[in-house]
């Protein structure tokens, strides 16, 4: 099969399509034939390998798994052992591994039958994306109706779900931007829209009850600022920081400085499963949700769209055209 790989981490230019051998499932497991893959900031850390301490979990020299990728969407061709929830042919989206690729395994539990309104496309760009967003507010934020919300990198790929879901959640939302995607957080359906570039969202002019911080940038202190005297701030963000540990550093410095103010500040580290894709599928086939897909590439395209992707030129999703 076709599939985007690497030998080692770096930038862009250690990715390659070649040709390698198709993957088998394991017990558990299905394996999918690619329609289309959704490209998220994961796959960028995954491709530098930083911060550093991902490579623990992913391979300390090399990656473990060549194929980047992870969101996907396409259909089922064959069942591991025990797998009794999808048949071959299944339409299905969700997350799985190494999904720049004419196939890939996926577990069953992290998948569900692709919803019949959208496209592969569009089903591809959902499952990691939209699941960070719907945890960070209902889970993380604990969101009510009627709440002030705040979402900084709204224009991401997964603030764009979030500002969806806090509208579909009943709040006035807030979302954070720069100059030239103001408009498609405003489309998004946001009722107040601040450019970052400009706009202080700590200014004191403002106070939130709940805080989606997705920029990865804002200091502990400017977020309280911009919070209620009981509001809660979700850090759901990783940029930054240093090469170690990211802006991981900051999300354990919220959590220890919370049980001390009343304000709330948490962390947030997105669990993957078919239950919450479940709970996407039915705000997507109600019209509460659409994926917000900034261009489609190929295979071959993958490299320069995750340049792209570092380099802050991408509005929503890109979505990678397998077959």
């Amino acid at each position: 099969m076709r599939a985007v790989v690497r030998d080692s981490y770096g930038t862009a230019d250690v990715l390659r399509v070649a040709e390698i051998a198709r993957p088998a499932p394991g017990p558990g497991q299905v394996l999918v034939q690619i329609e289309a893959a959704g490209l998220d900031r994961g796959a960028w850390h995954l491709m530098t390998g930083k911060p550093y301490l991902l490579r623990l979990v992913f391979g300390v020299r090399r990656p473990r798994n060549p194929v980047l990728g992870r969101e996907l969407a396409g259909r089922v061709v064959a069942l591991g052992e025990g797998v009794t929830t999808f048949a071959e042919g299944d339409e299905v989206f969700g997350i799985g591994e190494g999904s720049f690729a004419q196939y890939a395994v996926a577990r069953a539990d992290k998948l569900a039958v692709k919803p019949a309104g959208l496209s592969f496309t569009e089903a591809a760009v959902l499952g990691i994306s939209g699941t960070t967003a719907l945890q960070a507010l209902r889970d993380g934020g604990n969101i009510q109706a009627g709440q002030r919300v705040l979402i900084t990198g709204a224009s991401g790929g997964v603030g764009s779900y979030a500002v969806q879901l806090a509208k579909a959640f009943g709040a006035e939302v807030t979302g954070t931007a720069s100059t030239t995607k103001l408009a498609l957080v405003q489309k998004l359906g946001a009722d107040h829209v601040l450019d970052y570039t400009r706009e202080d969202f700590a200014d004191g002019v403002n106070r939130y009850d709940l805080i989606i911080d997705l920029a990865g940038t804002p200091t502990l202190k400017r977020l309280r600022r911009a919070l209620t005297k009981t509001g809660t701030a979700v850090i759901a963000g990783g940029e930054g920081g240093g090469p170690l540990s990211g802006g991981i550093d900051r999300q354990l410095r919220a959590q220890l400085l919370s049980p001390f103010v009343r304000q709330r500040l948490t962390s947030l580290l997105a669990k993957e499963n078919a239950a919450d894709l479940e709970v996407l599928l039915e705000l997507v086939e109600a019209g509460k949700v659409l994926p917000s897909i900034d261009s489609v590439v190929p295979l071959d395209g993958v490299p320069q769209a995750l340049v792209d992707l570092g380099d802050g030129l991408v509005s929503g999703k890109i979505a990678v055209a397998v077959s």
